[in-house]
């Protein structure tokens, strides 16, 4: 009887010890529903304001300045070539018209120089003469836009209809796909270059301003060239003009500019070979 007892109690302790070892399964906390906040009014705050105001209201994002944008972009956005060697590069921008661009281009011819010249689409559309004859001179032609637009004040679509209007207008006339582009008034957006880019393409700017669109004189135009001159320098001027503009001095200014500089050994060459650049695709 006493064995009998023992053996139960031995086997009750078994099966107490096999429960107390059995594996518990965790509690699953029921995460599906957030924690709702009361709503917050910093009045019931103790902690000090900020003094000089909300992030948000401080950090307001503004678009990068041209220079920042030139600094960026530098791979895409070109001021001028190298400083060696002795080199500058003559541009025309506006182009073509049908009395200031023939005069430019016989000067030019006589000179010996070629030149670079900004073209803008519905111009070439009117003078498709005067775009051959560039290129049958020697002279290379970039993409001025369509219609001279300011291109940072108009949407996306417009700006790019500006450039390709004028790219494909440039194809039929010359079968050359350009290269290069100098937005109107100089004035490009951070989207509009990385698209530009995108498209393979560089754009001129310019290091020296003629200033010759305010009307001046040859002397006037050749002292804003050549007090500002350098080695690598593009160097802006104008080949048509807006109505009642008047680039005399320009057609005026450059034989005795052009002697000059030749007399510095400074050699006047186009963009692509300012810039050791293909100048069509």
């Amino acid at each position: 009887m006493r064995i009998i007892r023992t053996t139960l109690l031995l086997s009750f302790l078994f099966m107490l010890v096999l429960g107390c070892s059995k594996p518990q399964t965790p509690e699953v906390k029921n995460f599906s529903k957030p924690h709702t906040l009361r709503p917050f009014s910093m009045n019931e705050s103790v902690t000090p304001d900020l003094a000089g105001g909300k992030e948000s209201h401080v950090r307001k994002p503004e678009p990068l300045t041209l220079a920042e944008l030139r600094a960026k972009y530098s791979s895409t956005f070109l001021l001028h070539g190298p400083p060696a060697p002795k080199r500058i590069a003559l541009t025309f921008d506006d182009v073509p018209d049908d009395y200031f661009t023939p005069l430019i281009l016989d000067t030019l011819k006589q000179l010996h120089v070629k030149a670079t010249f900004f073209v803008v689409g519905n111009r070439a559309e009117s003078h498709p003469d005067i775009v051959r004859r560039m290129i049958n001179e020697g002279h290379i032609i970039g993409n001025h836009s369509y219609s001279h637009a300011n291109l940072p004040k108009i949407v996306d679509s417009a700006f790019r209809d500006e450039v390709l209007r004028t790219e494909d207008i440039i194809k039929k006339i010359t079968g050359k796909t350009m290269l290069f582009i100098r937005p109107p008034y100089g004035n490009v957006s951070e989207d509009q270059i990385k698209w530009i880019a995108s498209k393979h393409m560089k754009i001129i700017n310019w290091n020296v301003d003629s200033l010759d669109w305010k009307g001046l004189s040859a002397d006037q135009v050749k002292a804003n060239i050549m007090s500002n001159i350098s080695s690598g320098a593009i160097v802006l001027q104008h080949g048509a003009g807006g109505v009642g503009e008047d680039l005399t001095g320009t057609i005026e200014a450059l034989p005795s500019m052009v002697a000059e500089l030749r007399a510095q050994n400074i050699e006047l060459v186009t963009i692509p070979e300012l810039l050791h650049k293909p100048a069509y695709r």
